[in-house]
């Protein structure tokens, strides 16, 4: 969907998470008949900065890349993103390009892999992924942490830990429909328990 015109800008966070099948919904049947054990599934969330809020929530096989989710998670996401934020794991071309298309004055904030280069435009015309590579090679990855506003990450991570401790860290249904829908209501619960009485975080800029 397209920005709500007027809609306050998100600083959104994105992690995943494991949960496991528990259950009869633990077993495969192949085509040949064998049975084979999948144990757990990847839930990607993305994370309001300012209020705590799961703005946006993917179920995916254990197999399935973090930031090929990013495209999924901004779609569901009706209101202007101000700011990106994830780990290193997202440290991709499509990653910026998925933001960047949906929100072109959005902030990418993705530390960049160790053995990361500039571009061949670094100094003629810098990419977001340039200025952060020259952030740390000013002042180090401890304190482009926190120039960027990288460390309101921990506040993902708080979710994913309330999620768990709430919900719990399994899934109970069988099928991955049902698991969906199971997803979208613990969601549902958790914002609905923040409305009632939200943590109080601070945002580290």
């Amino acid at each position: 969907p397209r920005p709500r015109p007027g809609a306050r800008p998100v600083h959104l966070i994105v992690d995943s998470t494991g949960l496991k099948l528990c259950g009869a919904g633990e077993w495969l049947t192949e085509k040949h008949g064998t049975r084979t054990r999948r144990s757990w599934y990847k839930l990607h969330i993305g994370v309001d900065a300012d209020t705590g809020q799961i703005m946006a929530a993917t179920l995916t096989t254990s197999d399935v890349d973090d930031a090929s989710q990013v495209g999924p998670l901004l779609d569901q996401i009706i209101a202007p993103v101000a700011s990106f934020t994830a780990d290193g794991a997202y440290d991709q071309d499509g990653v910026y390009a998925e933001v960047t298309t949906r929100h072109p004055d959005a902030a990418v904030i993705v530390p960049p892999r160790s053995s990361a280069v500039p571009s061949a435009t670094a100094e003629t015309a810098p990419t977001q992924r340039d200025q952060h590579l020259r952030a740390i090679a000013e002042r180090g990855r401890m304190g482009w942490q926190k120039v960027s506003g990288y460390n309101s990450r921990a506040l993902v991570e708080a979710d994913i830990s309330r999620f768990k401790r709430v919900i719990g860290g399994a899934l109970r249904s069988r099928t991955d429909e049902r698991r969906a829908t199971e997803v979208a209501v613990a969601v549902s619960v958790l914002n609905r328990m923040l409305e009632l009485g939200r943590p109080e975080y601070i945002r580290i800029t």
